[in-house]
């Protein structure tokens, strides 16, 4: 796939210019609004970058997204869904106003632009960045990640802030568990979610009474997945952790992890690990012929996982996902987004643009819906639970911990002579529901802040 180059500045300070001139992209002409200044101030007070973000002919939301370090394919795959979003945004998209009706061009008129920082996977330098989007540019709306710990340091940031903050990809239970926060929503499936889809599918694949051996990245995300994943195992299907083997993100050799796993006796390596980390150690442990003893399972995909480990390890492969491209098949908006992004990208989007489309989409809705930039009121939008569109049929946001309630996709690693085409990698088994996979709203500790 084509790479962006990476914003100047961003693995150090953030230089005003390289965020402003490099990052900051346009998608659609300017217009402008045919809504007086300060519309909108006069019925609210002064909070986070309100009213000023909005008082002009646009807004701004700034990104901090990896496009350098581990994560950085999968986040280059959620910038392109972000841009996609922008620009059917400000031209008043088919598939958009499918999702967002009353958008029309732009936000309430108002033309969205974007800015782009490098955040490396790494929270202080999203942080940073977010802070710079907001002194410098009014940002109106935050979004980045990939990596959990960088949308729980975001969480933090909005909340005090008081500018809101859409997830990128995040499969932390605590996005919107115990760090959950009320300026904060999450879109995509995450730890507990996966677990209670493809846990029956192992359970059923490989039987009962099974030796599971764990690869665990050590922050937020790989922690919960991999709690979630073990405690279903272990309720529903008698199977056991003979190992959890814990390793930095962005390790380079994972030998010392495998030879671990190697003498663990496990029927099943359970791979939590994410981007670049995912594809070498599930390279390294054919290496090591750990496949010759035991069977692979990804609880959490990972965008391009499939292309970049290669040499077909990945065959006969249960995972659990958020979205997969032949879904087109089923639902329409999803063939609409699938043939747009291939369109302006030249290559079928992975569900890291999936999530990114459909967050500022959802976004869009609920401003137009609350009439008004002032953060409460689009929270409170978010809040009334609607039912409304995505991709893969209805969804609805719980107001008690801000997340989506959507479905999980299973997906199943094709053989190369069953692809169809060069990006066929994977055969959907099944798609379901999310309210059945999902804990209580306060199981995981989520309290919301206050809305001022």
């Amino acid at each position: 796939m084509s790479r962006q180059k990476p914003v100047d500045g961003a693995a150090g300070g953030v230089s005003r210019r390289a965020l402003v001139q490099a990052g900051v992209g346009l998608a659609g002409g300017s217009m402008l609004s045919t809504f007086s200044t300060f519309s909108f101030a006069a019925d609210h007070p002064a909070i986070g970058t309100y009213p000023a973000g909005s008082s002009g002919d646009s807004v701004f939301i700034g990104i901090a997204v990896p496009r350098t370090g581990a994560y950085a394919v999968q986040g280059e795959d959620e910038l392109k869904g972000w841009q996609l979003a922008v620009e059917h945004i400000n031209s008043g998209h088919e598939l958009m106003r499918k999702i967002s009706p009353k958008t029309t061009k732009g936000v309430l008129g108002k033309t969205v632009k974007i800015g782009v920082a490098d955040s490396a996977a790494k929270p202080n330098i999203a942080v940073q960045a977010e802070q710079r989007f907001i002194s410098e540019n009014n940002a109106v709306l935050m979004t980045g990640s990939t990596s959990s710990a960088v949308a729980v340091a975001l969480n933090k940031l909005a909340e005090r802030a008081k500018v809101l903050y859409v997830a990128g990809i995040s499969g932390s239970n605590d996005t919107t568990g115990k760090d959950c926060v009320r300026y904060g929503f999450r879109q995509n499936f995450y730890g507990e979610t996966a677990a209670n889809a493809i846990g029956p599918v192992l359970v059923k694949q490989f039987g009962k009474n099974k030796k599971a051996a764990f690869m665990t990245p050590d922050y937020t995300y790989g922690h919960t997945v991999t709690k979630s994943v073990n405690d279903y195992l272990t309720e529903k299907g008698g199977w056991k952790m003979v190992t959890n083997q814990v390793s930095p993100l962005g390790a380079p050799d994972f030998s010392s992890y495998l030879l671990n796993i190697a003498n663990s006796g496990a029927d099943v390596l359970i791979n939590v690990n994410w981007g670049r980390d995912a594809v070498l150690s599930i390279q390294q442990a054919k290496k090591f012929g750990i496949f010759d003893k035991m069977k692979l399972a990804i609880p959490y995909q990972i965008p391009f996982l499939a292309p970049e480990v290669g040499g077909g390890l990945l065959e006969g492969v249960y995972a659990a996902t958020d979205f997969w491209w032949t879904l087109e098949d089923k639902y329409p908006l999803a063939k609409m987004f699938v043939e747009s992004f291939e369109k302006k990208f030249g290559y079928k989007p992975e569900w890291g643009a999936e999530n990114s489309y459909v967050s500022f989409a959802h976004w869009a809705r609920m401003v137009e819906e609350a009439g008004s930039f002032y953060p409460p009121d689009v929270i409170k939008a978010y809040e009334k639970g609607e039912t409304i569109p995505s991709l893969l049929g209805d969804v609805h946001y719980r107001p008690q911990d801000h997340q989506c309630v959507r479905p999980v996709v299973i997906v199943k690693g094709k053989a190369a002579k069953d692809m169809k085409n060069k990006e066929d990698y994977w055969e959907v088994m099944e798609v379901l529901p999310g309210a059945p996979l999902m804990q209580a709203p306060d199981a995981f500790g989520c309290k919301l802040g206050d809305y001022t």
